[in-house]
């Protein structure tokens, strides 16, 4: 490559986690072979684009690839080159989440970007809490609330966790102090926020990732927090687990690059961050 029966909240609880078929049916999902024999990054008007053999990537809406960071270049670079005999678009995340920030298929300006990421707070991971079993109930209470304490005193909200089906409620004061500190981003790091909220279904968790307070892999263990003392007591098929893991895995920290990245002109020569130790 050049460079140039689980609970209460079942529902709920089914409604968020990750199914093991979805994974694998993303994973194998329909695979274009691989038509090129090189990748390339060429540098023009200040933006970085990805060239495979004498082609200009495009993306899904044609436009032409190209990107604002060269980390981000590189990190995309290397997906097209890690592919083999077939290109699978579902585990090429950075390239993904490029193609959203170009094409913003659905039109969306940063104010209802950040709107969407807020309305994970009425659902949060985090901030919904099991009464029973007394043994998950207390896991989440010792897990949970330090994040709580930390996100509360971080960002000067009121944000509390509830056993009720209906969640905790979200104070407005809340959503807006929260609204004011994620309009800073621009728009291609609210694409990887919006990603990662989805990929941990957890504003806070989120935030937490984002402002290198948790690692990746703490961040995914919280957010799995239920799923796996659920597997814990009732088993599950292993193969399909760390299928899932590694996805979820790979999908936040795709996220927390795209958005570090994005948020702040660094060079190639900067120290990776340290989420994932």
């Amino acid at each position: 490559m050049a460079t140039g029966v689980f609970s209460v909240h079942a529902g709920r609880f089914l409604g968020r986690i990750f199914s093991p078929m979805q994974t694998i049916e993303r994973q194998m999902a329909a695979a274009r072979k691989r038509f090129y024999k090189n990748v390339s990054i060429s540098q023009s008007n200040g933006m970085y684009e990805i060239n495979l053999d004498r082609r200009k990537l495009k993306t899904p809406m044609s436009r032409l690839f190209s990107v604002p960071s060269e980390p981000i270049a590189i990190a995309v670079a290397t997906e097209w080159e890690a592919q083999h005999k077939e290109i699978k678009m579902s585990q090429m995340h950075m390239t993904q989440l490029c193609n959203t920030a170009i094409d913003n298929p659905s039109k969306k300006t940063p104010q209802q970007i950040v709107d969407d990421i807020l309305s994970f707070l009425d659902t949060d991971t985090i901030c919904y809490r099991e009464e029973s079993p007394v043994e998950l109930a207390e896991l989440e209470e010792r897990e949970w609330e330090p994040l709580l304490d930390w996100v509360r005193q971080r960002y000067d909200i009121q944000l509390q966790s509830s056993t009720s089906i209906h969640g905790p409620t979200i104070p407005k004061a809340t959503k807006s102090t929260l609204k004011k500190h994620l309009l800073h981003y621009n728009h291609w790091s609210l694409v990887g926020v919006t990603s990662l909220v989805e990929t941990l279904k957890s504003v806070v968790l989120s935030l937490a990732l984002m402002d290198k307070h948790l690692t990746v892999e703490k961040a995914v263990a919280l957010a799995r927090l239920e799923t796996e003392f659920q597997i814990v007591r009732w088993g599950n098929v292993e193969w399909a687990h760390d299928m899932e893991l590694t996805d979820l895995r790979a999908r936040a920290a795709a996220s927390a690059l795209f958005i570090h990245y994005n948020s702040e002109r660094v060079s190639t020569k900067e120290k990776a961050p340290s989420w994932s130790t």
